[in-house]
């Protein structure tokens, strides 16, 4: 097999990395950061209610949690409406015994349909945020600018209408086009959850500003490991403790770490499996060199300190 001839004329091909939403840095460079309370790592639990339409479109491509089987595929779109009538609850559950706060993106059709979850979350001091439209509602490369930008502006105006002003962004799918950034910040979003480009926070460059990202560690989500690679539950635990222990020893190298897991409330909210996040929360919770924070409040810690 050999490349085609314009394999090596990839204009964004270059040295260090080829995206441009940031500079290139190694970590031994930058300066370290610090948490508020001298905490060597932040975790950020992120919480995804999301609404998975019974017929969506698959066009380009489905999300890779939606429907399964032909329509009417009723055995998954019901296991994912359990997650947001009744798995979400024990995770509320959870928390609260533990007090540890979350960060929940919502999709935006939930607000009308699920009104009671909303209150829920906000009544208990989590963060909402947004998680676009729907997960049919995919933002990809190959789609006009006018149609994503409605697709944001029809999610912002929602989630307004209810009273509410999310600065935090969590794509469907976590998928974006090369323009999301730019519309997500015109339209007031300051915080994303798409990308895993460090072990800490990376401002990336938009149009009209900059848009911090905050990564969410894809091996630690809970729905990939305990449904695509058939681990227990109490495996994804382990994982998620010992990620945590890990971090705090690169503290003294590089300074305060974060550290965003998944889970998803369809499948940890599940009776036989609660258990384990509740170990990962009481955990967390007992270790004094972890702070368990909000998107925004880890956002803001770091923003605070006018990291370049």
């Amino acid at each position: 097999m050999t490349l085609p001839d314009d394999y090596l004329t990839y204009r964004r091909r270059r040295y260090g990395q080829d995206i441009d939403r940031h500079d290139w840095r190694l970590a031994r460079d930058r300066k370290p950061i610090s948490w508020p309370g001298g905490q060597a790592v932040a975790v950020m639990m992120v919480i995804p209610c999301e609404f998975y339409p019974l017929n969506p479109t698959s066009k380009p491509f489905g999300h890779p949690r939606g429907m399964k089987t032909p329509y009417p595929d009723l055995r998954h779109y019901t296991t994912r409406d359990y997650g947001n009538r009744v798995g979400v609850y024990r995770l509320l559950d959870v928390l609260r015994a533990s007090g540890l706060k979350a960060t929940f993106p919502l999709s935006a059709v939930l607000l009308q349909k699920a009104r009671p979850l909303v209150d829920a979350i906000a009544a208990d001091g989590h963060e909402l945020a947004a998680a676009g439209l729907h997960t049919a509602a995919i933002h990809w490369g190959g789609m006009a600018r006018e149609d994503e930008e409605r697709m944001i502006a029809q999610t912002r105006a929602a989630f307004d209408e209810m009273g509410l002003g999310p600065t935090c962004w969590m794509s469907p799918a976590r998928n974006q086009s090369r323009q999301s950034l730019d519309l997500l910040a015109e339209h007031g979003f300051k915080r994303c959850l798409d990308w895993e480009t460090d072990q800490v926070p990376v401002p990336a460059r938009a149009s009209s500003g900059t848009v911090l990202t905050l990564p969410v560690h894809n091996e630690l989500e809970d729905a990939s490991l305990i449904l695509d690679r058939r681990q227990g539950e109490d495996r994804w635990a382990d994982q998620v403790i010992e990620a945590t222990e890990f971090l705090k020893t690169e503290r003294q190298r590089y300074g305060a770490q974060m550290l965003g897991f998944q889970v998803t409330p369809f499948v940890m909210g599940q009776p036989f499996r609660v258990h384990a996040f509740r170990r990962i929360a009481e955990t967390l919770d007992r270790d004094t060199a972890v702070w368990c924070a909000t998107a925004s409040q880890i956002a803001d810690a770091f923003e605070k300190e006018a990291h370049p």
